[in-house]
Order: structure tokens, then C-alpha cells, then sequence
């Protein structure tokens, strides 16, 4: 089944990060957590996160009797729930919004290696209800899929046509209609619309004319590309409501990097999990600044990550004056 990006102990925890390729004036730091749900500790992908913290992902490869199970984890993450589209053989959960939405996708195979069609969802209450856009092609297999969705329930995510071209859209769930095709104007073979915030933009990656990915944001009006500069790739999947996108590039050796940007100064930050240097990938990011992703570790196994942002100096020192002015305070009134 389709992957949506394209054994470490529970909950262990490392910081890392490398330099902006347009360096602004801080990088950033995170501390990174390994999510694994048990039932299957070899293949986990976390693909979106709201802003309590609740996380969306899968396990499972999707190979041949390894089929994609979807669900949902909250702090401290040691639980999962499981969240399967009903009477489907594969789903993923591939985004969810502050007001419980969630959205993704599912099969009704396991036959593996890119032949199981994908079918869109929408979870609202409990209730799953199939989406499909009306220009997908009907040979199977066939591919359909939501990635996001924000806080007013408009979903985004991308079809292919009979043609083999890939276009994204957007979805409103309240009415259930479809937008008109997403397609960034510099490709005529393939446009992904991943993410959407509450502003309406939208991030997402096409194919040029080169045969490359290149990354996009769209305001609505206009796209604008955003690349990491000297990367092969640029795919951006995830964004939030402060102006950051997340996504991975690949470089000269075909490394993989967790990205970081600014849809505003057009820049982006390499970042990779410690334990998955070369192997990492981000695919949501909530208004916080966490990002969830997956790596691959030294033994071969797919490892769902949260990155979570260390407070620069400069923010601690301010909290820690902060701090201080309300024990002075509490202390005062104690002698009043």
C-alpha cells in the first residue's frame, strides 16, 4: 500500500539538529522520542499531530500479510487506539484537526507492491465516511487519498486520473463537495496537496519538468515553490497555523532529511533523528512546533518519531525572570 511520505526502547529520548541551509537568526533544537506501538515494533509512521498532542499514524508495511493499521496515540503515548476504516483490509490515518476529525485512507487488498487501490476517509464522531473524488481513474488499482485537514473541516489530499496524472483538491466535509484541481503550474504529471491549515494554505510537492520533487505552498491564488537549496527532492507534508512547514528532502548520495521551513523567509532546516541520520522523515506539525515523522534505524525497522522544540536560551531566561517576578510577588503578599 501506498506509504504516505514516501529497536530502540520505548519512549527514549535524544536531541539533534543540524543548520538551516538559509541560516536565520536561531536554529532550532528538538528532543526526539521513538513511537512504537507494539503490535508491530518493526514498521510505525506517525502522520499528523493536533495541538493537545494527539498523534495519527499506522503500523505495518503494507507488504503482503503485513497490512497498514491505522490509529491514534496520546501523551505519554504508551496506548493506542485503534482507528480502521470499517470492513477495509488496510487503512492509515494520515491527519487530524483540534475539533476530533480525522482523515486518511484505505484498501480493500493486501496484495502489496504498489497494487492495492486507495480509497479516502473522513472520521467525524466516530462516523467513517468513504471519499472519493469523481475524476479518479476506475481501473484498478486505483488511488484516492486525504492527507489533512483543518480545523473548519475542509480536507486536502490528491487523485490520479486515467491519464496516470496526479492532482490534489481539497474537500469540504460539511457539504461534501470537491474543489476544482489543485495543479501547480510548473508540472503536467503530478501535484500532491498534503497538508492545509486554518488560513486555507496549503503545502504540498509536484514533479517537474526535470523529473524531480520540488516542494510547494499554495495561498489560494498563488503557488510558490520552496526547495532546500542543493537537495535532488523536496517534498513538503505537513503545516501548521504559524507559518511552518515540515517535509524531508534527499540529497546527493540519496540521503533522507527531516525539514523544517518557513513559508514566509522561504527557508528550510535539515533535521535528522539521531538515531536515523540519513533515514529521516517528517510528515506533520501541530502550532507548538512538534513534528512527527519516522526513521529507519541500523536494523531496517521504520521507527514513528516526535520531535519536540527545545525553548531557545534567550525564551528560558525570559521564563525564568518570568518566574522569579511571581515568587517575589507570592512572597510579598505571605508578609503583608
Amino acid at each position: 500500500m501506498f506509504a504516505h511520505c514516501k529497536k530502540p526502547a520505548l519512549g527514549a529520548l535524544a536531541a539533534v539538529a543540524l543548520t538551516w541551509t538559509t541560516v536565520p537568526a536561531h536554529a532550532l533544537t528538538f528532543t526526539f522520542q521513538d513511537i512504537i506501538n507494539t503490535a508491530d515494533a518493526t514498521f510505525n509512521q506517525e502522520l499528523g499531530i493536533n495541538s493537545a498532542g494527539t498523534i495519527a499514524g499506522y503500523f505495518g508495511s503494507g507488504a503482503m500479510g503485513h497490512p497498514n493499521q491505522g490509529y491514534t496515540t496520546v501523551p505519554p503515548y504508551t496506548s493506542f487506539t485503534n482507528e480502521n476504516f470499517t470492513g477495509s483490509v488496510q487503512t492509515q490515518v494520515t491527519g487530524l484537526n483540534n475539533i476530533g476529525t480525522t482523515v486518511g485512507f484505505w484498501s480493500n487488498t493486501n496484495v502489496g507492491g504498489g497494487m492495492d487501490s486507495n480509497f479516502g476517509f473522513v472520521n467525524v464522531g466516530g462516523t467513517f465516511t468513504n471519499v472519493n473524488n469523481p475524476n479518479t481513474a476506475t481501473m484498478a488499482p486505483t488511488f484516492n487519498q486525504l492527507l489533512g485537514v483543518n480545523d473548519s473541516n475542509i480536507a486536502v489530499g490528491f487523485y490520479t486520473d486515467a491519464m496516470g496524472v496526479t492532482h490534489g483538491y481539497t474537500y469540504n466535509i460539511a457539504s461534501k463537495t470537491f474543489s476544482t484541481d489543485i495543479n501547480d503550474p510548473n508540472t503536467v504529471i503530478s501535484t500532491t496537496a498534503a497538508a492545509i491549515n486554518n488560513a486555507g494554505e496549503i503545502a504540498g510537492f509536484y514533479t517537474d519538468a526535470m523529473g524531480n520533487t520540488d516542494g510547494f505552498i499554495y495561498n489560494g491564488t498563488n503557488f510558490t515553490t520552496l526547495d532546500v537549496p542543493g537537495a535532488m527532492d523536496t517534498s513538503l507534508l505537513g503545516l501548521n497555523n504559524l507559518g511552518e512547514a515540515v517535509g524531508f528532502d534527499v540529497d546527493a548520495t540519496t540521503g533522507m532529511h527531516g525539514i523544517v521551513c518557513s513559508i514566509t523567509a522561504l527557508t528550510c532546516q535539515e533535521v535528522d533523528d539521531p538515531n536515523g541520520i540519513g533515514t529521516t522523515t517528517f510528515n506533520g506539525v501541530n502550532d507548538q512546533g512538534q513534528v512527527v515523522g519516522f526513521y529507519v534505524n541500523g536494523g531496517g525497522n521504520t521507527i514513528g518519531l516526535l520531535a519536540t522544540p527545545i525553548p531557545e536560551p534567550g525564551s528560558l531566561a525570559l521564563l525564568a525572570t518570568g518566574l522569579l517576578g511571581i515568587g517575589v510577588i507570592r512572597r510579598r503578599r505571605k508578609t503583608a
